[in-house]
């Protein structure tokens, strides 16, 4: 009879480094949330130039978001953005900045 292994965790984002010559590369796979964030900024903040690559980032959550943005702020080069994730890093707010949500006066109807 063949056994089943059940997985003991899931792995939301995978964060690699590989340290190059000139540069740290910091590559991102998954969906990037506020658990990660501290194990990003231990893998960027190590000293020297940083890249993180985001090819295979499938989504983030605000404190992702904003980890990225701090990222970019301390010099890093964030490259292979997805565009969506682009869109997000590129607003103040790491939203979408055009859309009027519910609860604010835009959003509401002519008789709200």
């Amino acid at each position: 009879m063949a056994s089943v292994l059940r997985p003991i965790g899931v792995v939301d984002c995978w964060i690699g480094v590989v340290q190059e010559v000139d540069r740290r590369v910091v590559r991102l796979a998954g969906r990037l949330s506020v658990d990660q964030v501290p194990e990003l900024f231990k893998a960027c903040g190590e000293g020297g130039p940083v890249e993180v690559d985001l090819t295979d980032l499938v989504s983030a959550d605000v404190a992702g978001i904003e980890a990225l943005q701090r990222i970019r702020r301390t010099g890093a080069l964030l490259v292979g953005i997805p565009g969506y994730i682009k869109l997000k890093l590129d607003s103040p707010t790491g939203g979408p900045s055009s859309a009027p949500s519910p609860s604010s006066p835009k959003g509401q109807g002519r008789n709200g």
